[in-house]
């Protein structure tokens, strides 16, 4: 596992994003864990989150024009992977995001920031996926902006849960859209990084934690 891998999976637990429990995720399965990334709040740690997507994004190797982030919690993370990208791989990509409603006076339209021209690749950036509704409703956007590739979907964790099939959300995106799929971690790695071992002082995954997890993964996981 590359180290900043290792380094974001800390930096979750530490932040209290990555949460261990009893929860219900927004399709009604019973998950022992949780990725909260609305509890991300400070400067710091957003500054940090997108040096960690840049270092996926370069990590893939993929080549695009623009970073889209679908409203709302996509917002932010176009901008400061955009600008983890400038500052440290001198990557200077146009970043762009939607509004949820079009905007019917002023400049007007549906989009802030870059306006995609024909021809243009874009790639998108999310937080986590579960049924893939935003990405979805990404591709009907874009198809009333203009003809552009939307190459590439980088995202912070694959959760590994089947979507409408028999194979994980993430890969029926893939699968159906064409896109390319990038999470900076997944949650095998996630298992592999904290079980047994210990973050300021206490041990994060126990065995008892890893066995509801892994059976979460073989009761939802797709193959």
């Amino acid at each position: 596992m590359q180290a900043y891998k290792q380094d974001f999976i800390h930096f979750m637990v530490r932040a209290g994003v990555l949460t261990f429990g009893d929860f219900v995720t927004k399709s009604g399965r019973e998950t022992p864990y949780f990725i909260n990334t609305g509890n991300y709040r400070t400067g710091s740690q957003i500054s940090a989150l997108g040096d960690y997507y840049a270092a996926c994004i370069q990590d893939s190797g993929e080549d695009f024009d623009a970073l889209f982030g679908p409203a709302y919690k996509g917002i932010p993370l176009s901008v400061t992977a955009a600008s983890s990208l400038y500052r440290l791989n001198n990557r200077d990509v146009a970043f762009c995001f939607n509004r949820k409603e079009t905007k019917d006076h002023g400049e007007g339209g549906s989009l802030i920031g870059y306006k995609p021209n024909a021809g243009d690749r874009i790639a998108i950036i999310e937080d986590v996926v579960t049924a893939g509704t935003a990405v979805r409703e990404t591709v009907e956007l874009f198809r009333q902006v203009a003809d552009v590739s939307l190459t590439a979907l980088y995202v912070s964790v694959d959760r590994m849960e089947r979507g409408t099939g028999d194979v994980s959300t993430l890969q029926e995106l893939q699968n159906t859209l064409g896109l390319n799929v990038y999470p900076i971690v997944t949650v095998q790695e996630i298992i592999q990084c904290l079980h047994n071992r210990k973050i300021d002082g206490n041990i994060i995954i126990t065995d008892a934690v890893r066995e509801n997890m892994e059976a979460y993964l073989t009761r939802w996981g797709g193959r």
